[in-house]
């Protein structure tokens, strides 16, 4: 999404557009931590993979 305040705005025109994109619901990435059971060290796994792109 994209706001866009000219350069004239008034404090009221900028508070009225900032207010717009506070009302959306974040991204609750502590959601999924550590959902995730790995087998193998993902050090390792991220090696494999570039090597496999080699």
């Amino acid at each position: 999404m994209v706001t866009i305040i000219k350069k004239g705005s008034d404090k009221k025109e900028v508070e009225k557009a900032l207010s717009k994109i506070k009302r959306k619901k974040k991204f609750d990435a502590y959601k999924y931590c550590g959902t995730l059971s790995l087998k193998e060290d993902p050090l390792a796994i991220q090696k494999k993979m570039r090597d496999e792109l080699e």
